[in-house]
């Protein structure tokens, strides 16, 4: 699932290339890089001109003027736009390796599974262009196992579920290999646009991606409140084309995550009626591990422990999981060729 080339020693730098947020590690100084994973460019006849990159691009998003273009070049954690990724990518490893060494590296990138090859030869080729020496694919399913201290080597089942930008994966894995994955394109992104969908049908409210954002947040659960919170956002009314405020509930914005919350628990129930029944002690005594932004909605792990009959914990840093599996993966040569196939 996943290119390998042969190399021997260590790799140099780990990247998370991720819907929402792009992760840098580097072998023997950790996490160097966090940064949303946006670009902000302008059009100039054929040539793009990159204005910011990161943090500073998503400030721009929704407020650019004339030809300044700001988004996200992965959509549900495949490439979207092939020369803007390689640009992303390009300034954050220029970013990340430098005053340390002007030598090509050997870069990790992972991706979610069942990517296809022509998906994983595009991130390949990004990351060659953007100056690596050498690309390594690992799945982002595995690297959250290693993140999260679950023990892949063994022969028993360890159950994960990546709740990310753009997909969530959940994977039983075992022997260093995943059994099954259940991968929907359904995120903190997606979770985000069903809240300005449900503001526009139901109050007339139009509203951008991070004041979104900011009301999940706030106010979002995956079950309902006793006592119902509530927060104020701000819009241009859809009938009257002018600005207002209203106050939404969390049982509003519970109702909103519904549709995108099932798509989730459907794929754990999937993922289970495919292993092997001799995994489900394994399963039973060890539970569910939740990670990346969407592990941390209020009320989801008493929902999935509802739903999927299973203990459930989230992950101790569950927005650095992966990082900190390709971490795991850059100090050790051995482990890397056992995860990349």
């Amino acid at each position: 699932m996943a290119w390998f080339t042969g190399h021997t020693g260590n790799a140099d730098y780990y990247i998370d290339l991720g819907t929402a947020n792009t992760l840098v590690v580097a072998h023997r100084r950790g996490l160097v890089l966090n940064e949303p994973s946006v670009i902000a460019y302008r059009e100039n006849g054929h040539h793009r001109e990159i204005v910011a990159v990161g943090a500073e691009a998503k400030e721009k998003i929704g407020r650019t003027p004339g030809q300044l273009i700001a988004n996200h070049p992965l959509r549900d954690g495949v490439i979207a736009d092939l020369d803007v990724t390689q640009a992303m990518l390009k300034y954050f490893m220029a970013r990340a390796k430098a005053r340390f060494s002007l030598a090509k590296p050997h870069v990790v990138i992972s991706l979610p599974y069942g990517v296809t090859d022509i998906e994983k030869k595009a991130v390949r080729d990004a990351g060659l262009s953007a100056g690596a020496r050498e690309v390594t694919l690992i799945e982002e399913p595995m690297a959250a196992a290693l993140g999260s201290d679950l023990p892949i080597e063994r022969p028993k089942g360890n159950m994960i579920i990546d709740i990310g930008g753009g997909t969530t994966e959940v994977a039983v894995i075992s022997l260093y290999g995943i059994v099954h994955c259940e991968a929907v394109r359904v995120g903190g992104h997606s979770f985000d646009q069903e809240i300005i969908e449900y503001l526009r049908r139901r109050h007339s409210l139009v509203v951008g991606p991070q004041s979104a954002e900011r009301l999940k947040i706030q106010v979002g659960s995956a079950v309902p409140h006793r006592s119902d919170r509530s927060a104020e956002i701000r819009g241009l009314d859809f009938a009257a084309g002018l600005p207002r405020a209203i106050r939404v509930t969390s049982a509003e914005i519970h109702d909103a995550l519904q549709p995108q919350l099932r798509q989730i628990f459907e794929a754990g129930r999937r993922t289970l009626e495919q292993i092997p029944p001799e995994f489900m002690p394994d399963l039973i005594h060890e539970g569910v591990v939740v990670v990346g932004g969407g592990a941390l909605l209020h009320g989801l792990k008493e929902r999935l422990e509802a739903e999927l009959k299973l203990p459930v914990r989230i992950g101790e840093s569950p927005l650095l999981a992966i990082a900190h599996g390709g971490e795991k993966a850059l100090r050790e040569p051995g482990l890397l060729q056992k995860i990349s196939l």
